[in-house]
């Protein structure tokens, strides 16, 4: 089944760190099957806290998914992002296909 690895960025706190992130996000996504379904595009607040920004990441599998987030490279990247921002990271997991 399909998994959903969602991030949502509630605040930003510094922009150098964040650059660093999205260098080494780019090396760690490498050879992961990721599909990216939103990238910061626009959204709207429908219910709860207002987020500066939403991130959606598909993959085949939920196992996939812990493997990018756990991978070596993944691990370096997000130590960046912890500085940079603060974030609410989840995986949920889809509906299979008909």
């Amino acid at each position: 089944m399909p998994a959903y690895m969602v991030f949502t960025r509630e605040r930003m706190r510094d922009e150098k760190e964040y650059e660093i992130y999205k260098q080494k996000n780019r090396i760690a996504m490498e050879g992961h099957p990721i599909k990216k379904d939103v990238l910061y595009g626009k959204y709207e607040v429908l219910e709860g806290a207002e987020v500066q920004g939403v991130v959606i990441l598909e993959f085949p599998t939920v196992a996939d998914a812990k493997a990018y987030y756990d991978s070596a490279a993944y691990r370096e990247a997000r130590e960046h992002r912890f500085k940079a921002a603060d974030y609410r990271v989840l995986i949920a997991e889809g509906v299979p296909p008909k």
